[in-house]
């Protein structure tokens, strides 16, 4: 019978690579704690209306890429694409607003989107995302973009190029989508099929299109900052007053739109040329509108994403979690076995890692190989001379040292243990 093999866009993480993983996610937890966020988990699944209304039904992430499927009762539903909508829909339902004027949140976890597959883009893929709701000053813009910045420094990412934009509000947009579309409609013809659907749908996708014609066609379209009301441009004008008290570099990059429907004013965006091409790792903006928007209280908001296969990709190899064991527990023959069993859990119980060989037939030389490939330093060796005199003799690997303890020294056993070294 024929193995079963797994689904195309989606990828096994194996042993070795989640160790980068245990470290990002170590990382992120802390850092986001210092700056007072509080973890999420909303469901991977959700109501299908709850992306229609909240990403925008003209967005390719809604009308190409979601998974969705009618259940047995005939609900729509769809497995999530984005993390926003759903830590929105929490909010309200859960009344998080009633608690607290202001909620910093955060989620870490799968998303899932029928894109082609290609080099680093999966159809399952993960994000950590954080959101703050409450507050309407650019300060907290400012704020979760140093803090990113810092973060995505703080796991090894170099070279990061920070880019910034205003993409208006209700009052303003209006004007520059209408102009925008009229200088679309003269250009139609040189943009490609899916920029011409987007132009009576979503216009401002078009400035961000990858396909050269695309991007040559709107070198001289117009400029949301040149349509900014007063609230946006003085909103503007002190998140950069902000971040520049900080120090950050930063550009503008007034073609800059997010993907998603729902942003307005703030919008970044944060890449890297680390390992050579430019790389994007982050993207978020404000979403002053959007609480309301999916049946809430007008409450503002501001958040972003960082794709987690793109950043362990671009993450250097010295920059690992260590998933190495402390010890490794040789017993020879079936009495030591025996003998050690107990003593091997309770290192385990004590917070030490331990792995042991489960064959009782394994010789020492063999034994010493695996526990080398284990990466663990120190090994308990538990043979017949130290069963006689109730012993055990631990060997340092890297010195070759040895050295023996009474098993009912357990006091020094641990500390010797937990020292990581002879």
């Amino acid at each position: 019978m024929d193995p079963i093999k797994l689904v195309k866009g989606f990828k096994d993480l194996l042993p070795e690579e989640s160790a980068k993983w245990w470290f990002v996610e170590l990382r992120a937890r802390k850092f986001f704690k210092n700056f007072g966020f509080s973890e999420i988990r909303p469901p991977i699944m959700e109501r299908t209306e709850l992306f229609q209304r909240g990403i925008g039904e003209g967005t390719d992430v809604v009308e190409k890429e979601m998974y969705t499927f009618t259940d047995r009762s005939g609900e729509n539903l769809t497995l999530r694409p984005e993390a926003t909508a759903g830590v929105i829909r929490a909010y309200i339902e859960n009344g998080l607003f009633t608690r607290e004027a202001v909620s910093k949140l955060y989620t870490i976890g799968p998303m899932f989107r029928r894109e082609r597959p290609q080099k680093g883009r999966f159809r399952q893929f993960h994000q950590i995302n954080a959101e703050v709701f409450g507050v309407a000053a650019p300060i907290i813009d400012a704020e979760i973009i140093i803090m990113v910045n810092e973060f995505l420094r703080d796991v090894g990412l170099e070279s990061l190029s920070l880019e910034i934009n205003s993409l208006g509000c209700s009052e303003c947009r209006p004007s520059f989508k209408q102009e925008l579309i009229a200088f679309l409609e003269a250009k139609k013809e040189t943009l490609c099929p899916d920029c011409q659907r987007r132009i009576g749908i979503n216009p401002l996708r078009v400035l961000d299109c990858k396909v050269r014609t695309c991007q040559e066609a709107t070198v001289q379209a117009p400029l949301v900052t040149s349509f900014l009301c007063t609230g946006c441009h003085a909103h503007f004008d002190e998140l950069q007053k902000y971040i520049n008290r900080f120090g950050i570099t930063y550009s503008i990059n007034p073609k800059m739109v997010r993907g998603l429907d729902y942003y307005t004013k703030t919008a970044f965006e944060i890449t890297t040329t680390h390992l050579g091409a430019q790389n994007a790792v982050c993207g978020g903006g404000r979403y002053d509108e959007l609480v309301k928007q999916l049946g809430g209280p007008d409450v503002p908001g501001i958040g972003f994403a960082i794709g987690f296969e793109r950043l362990v990709s671009l993450l250097p190899m010295s920059n690992l979690y260590d998933n190495s064991p402390t010890l490794f527990v040789a017993p020879l023959g079936a009495t030591a076995h025996e003998k050690t069993f107990a003593l091997l859990n309770s290192l385990r119980l004590s917070g030490l890692s331990c792995v042991s060989e489960y064959n009782a037939n394994v010789s020492l030389k063999t034994m010493l190989k695996r526990a080398d490939r284990s990466g663990a330093r120190l090994v308990i060796i538990v043979g017949e001379d130290e069963l006689l005199k109730e012993e055990i003799t631990i060997k340092d690997m890297q010195t070759g040292k040895q050295k023996s303890f009474l098993l009912s020294d357990w006091g020094k056993i641990i500390a010797t243990a937990k020292q990581g070294e002879l």
